[in-house]
């Protein structure tokens, strides 16, 4: 079974370039044929979708076609009956001819866009304001060729994209292509909250909603907590089915514990939760999700992550995303969405997204202690700095040494801090990179990436700054693209209930400190959870999805053999050295097998990756 939901198309004003040839290449590189698909198709273009998850429409005799994929919600009651008697994408018709763009601000939930108006000689491309889903394209002359897979887009004739160093370089920074880049050449894909207008020749591109904070007119304490889980409950009650087997990922921590909780209320019966343990040694989380099944009476069902399992995951996972993708926790999400769907299950919550809405990441309360430091008067700091930098035989003096690492830190600026710790910045790249690379690329685009996403942000405070770069790196670029892709993979649908609109929006309305203060995270968010969840789910500490790779590269043949001979392909493509390939593997095989294990993950899975590619 698949849930694969892909579009694919082009538009060209000018000329006839609409074949059902091009159609049938753009879909084999995502392994559709032309009979997976729906097709509208007019004397400028086609249109083409997968069914049923998604909805299209066509009024040529108005000049106007539409395709929307997801599960756009509709506050207008007008819109919302016609979604639900023709349709989304004729919902979508409906508000273009009314408003024009302003039927971006009559969609809410989950969706990505193509409207094509002939009258106007126009295309919209649309993505949702979480970035849920995903659009692609790219502007040759008088066409725009436009997809939810950049490899589709890349493969059409007038395309004919190569591999975009640039992104190999992003990626190996990044560990995936960070948005607008492809791993294409030309090829751009949307940010969240983001649309392109092509007309004329012309690309426009523009943000049409922003999340707003304003904590001015919020209630008491008492009032928002309330309000939270009342928010909460509705989210996970919108994205509820009770005419589909409906479940929910449990990983032990407070936002899938959350979902959990609410899908069992909702439903009016358990929760069916799905856990992944590993057997390693600082790894395993089951603990905290039997604890949760414990409190809320869940139908648990577990699955124990291993390195045999790592030889299927690694070479799936390779042909699965249209971009090279190296985030390890995609291969334990694909086990427990596999496990899901063994039991029956066709759709799942997930808990991403509280983190970076109501400020769950560590990093927020260490980057507030860096912070502390720029309020101390620029004269006391003039004055300090040399002392302990300069102090006499200072890295052999613990307090000294902490003292320098603290001033080096806090001296770089926000959002760069953040990467100081980057595997890119532990050796230098002329040791990393061969030079022919290196010269071809923009080793300074991924921190410009995050400045963008950074400043743009509609507040001053930090933590929220912070929160809407998570929003689009951290989550969009990243989380959402493991998590639906390996969900679709094992043949389920995943839904989010914490990136629901009024939920989100409500972010914006808690004071900063209401999410993170004097180093606790997520404050009003686990003040109104006590009492609803465990006490040991609201104190734990964050773990995540971490997989012992490194550990077990260093145990098990069968898969150090695999990453071997991917490393020594990779050595010969002219991107990284061979000798640093070789350092990490010493490094690896003698001193911090899971930090190395990282980096050893993330360049097999680029090998593996390009080898189907390239």
């Amino acid at each position: 079974m698949t849930t694969r939901r892909v579009i694919c198309g082009w538009v060209s004003f000018d000329k006839q370039v609409a074949t059902q040839d091009a159609l049938a290449t753009m879909l084999a590189a995502e392994s559709l044929n032309v009979a997976d698909v729906q097709v509208q198709a007019s004397e400028i273009g086609m249109l083409a979708s997968t069914q049923p998850a998604c909805s299209t429409a066509t009024d040529l005799g108005a000049g106007c076609m539409a395709v929307v994929l997801g599960r756009p919600l509709w506050p207008d009651a007008d819109l919302r009956e016609r979604a639900q008697s023709s349709g989304h994408a004729a919902a979508a018709l409906a508000a273009w001819r009314d408003s024009g763009q302003g039927l971006l601000q009559s969609m809410r939930g989950n969706f990505a866009l193509v409207l094509v108006d002939t009258r106007q000689r126009k295309v919209v491309l649309a993505i949702d304001r979480t970035g849920t889903e995903r659009l692609c394209f790219a502007r040759v002359g008088s066409a725009l060729v436009f997809s939810t897979s950049a490899r589709a887009v890349a493969r059409h004739p007038l395309v004919s994209a190569p591999i975009n160093r640039q992104a190999l370089y992003e990626y190996l920074y990044c560990h995936m292509v960070p948005s607008p880049d492809t791993a294409f050449a030309g090829i751009d894909k949307l940010l969240p909250a983001e649309c392109a207008s092509f007309s004329g020749g012309a690309l426009e591109r523009r943000f049409y909603w922003q999340l707003a904070y304003d904590a001015s007119g919020a209630d008491d304490e008492a009032a928002l907590r309330q309000r939270f889980l009342d928010l909460t409950e509705q989210a996970v009650a919108r994205q509820y089915n009770a005419q589909r087997s409906t479940g929910a990922f449990l990983s032990g921590g407070t936002d899938s514990s959350t979902v959990s909780g609410m899908l069992g209320k909702v439903s009016g019966q358990p929760a069916r939760t799905f856990s992944i343990g590993f057997q390693a040694d600082g790894f395993d989380e089951l603990e905290y999700a039997r604890i949760t099944s414990r409190h809320f009476g869940t139908q648990a069902h577990e699955y124990y992550v291993t390195a045999d399992d790592m030889i299927e995951a690694m070479p799936l996972i390779a042909a699965a995303y249209d971009e090279p993708f190296g985030n390890a926790s995609a291969a334990p999400t694909y086990f427990c969405a596999k496990l899901a769907r063994e039991q029956g299950i066709e759709v799942v919550l997930a808990g991403d997204g509280g983190d970076e809405f109501f400020g769950g990441n560590e990093r927020y309360a260490k980057q507030g202690v860096f912070e502390h430091y720029h309020r101390v008067p620029a004269a006391l700091r003039t004055l300090m700095e040399p002392l302990v930098m300069n102090f006499p035989l200072g890295e052999s003096i613990l307090p000294v040494r902490k003292a320098r690492s603290y001033i080096q830190q806090a001296r770089v600026p926000l959002p760069d801090r953040m990467e100081t710790y980057n595997f890119l910045h532990r050796s230098p790249l002329e040791d990393i990179f061969e030079p022919e690379f290196l010269a071809a690329v923009d080793t300074e685009r991924p921190l410009e990436l995050a400045r963008e996403a950074y400043f743009r942000c509609g507040s001053p405070a930090m933590i929220e700054r912070m929160m809407h770069l998570d929003h689009k790196i951290t989550l969009a670029d990243n989380d959402l693209r493991k998590v639906t892709r390996m969900c679709e993979a094992a043949g389920v649908e995943v839904r989010f209930p914490f990136l629901d609109d009024d939920l989100v929006a409500f972010s914006g309305r808690l004071a900063p400190q209401q999410k993170v203060n004097k180093g606790r995270l997520r404050v009003l968010f686990k003040d109104a959870l006590r009492g609803f969840l465990p006490d040991e789910t609201i104190t734990k500490s964050k773990h995540g999805f971490g997989l012992p790779f490194g550990i077990w590269l260093n145990e098990h043949p069968p898969l150090k053999a695999m990453a071997a001979d991917a490393l020594e392909s990779l050595g010969q493509r002219g991107i990284v050295k061979p000798g640093y390939l070789d350092f990490l593997r010493r490094e690896h095989a003698t001193t911090h097998a899971s930090y190395y294990g990282v980096m050893l993950w993330v360049l097999v899975e680029l090998e593996l990756w390009l080898q189907r590619n390239a």
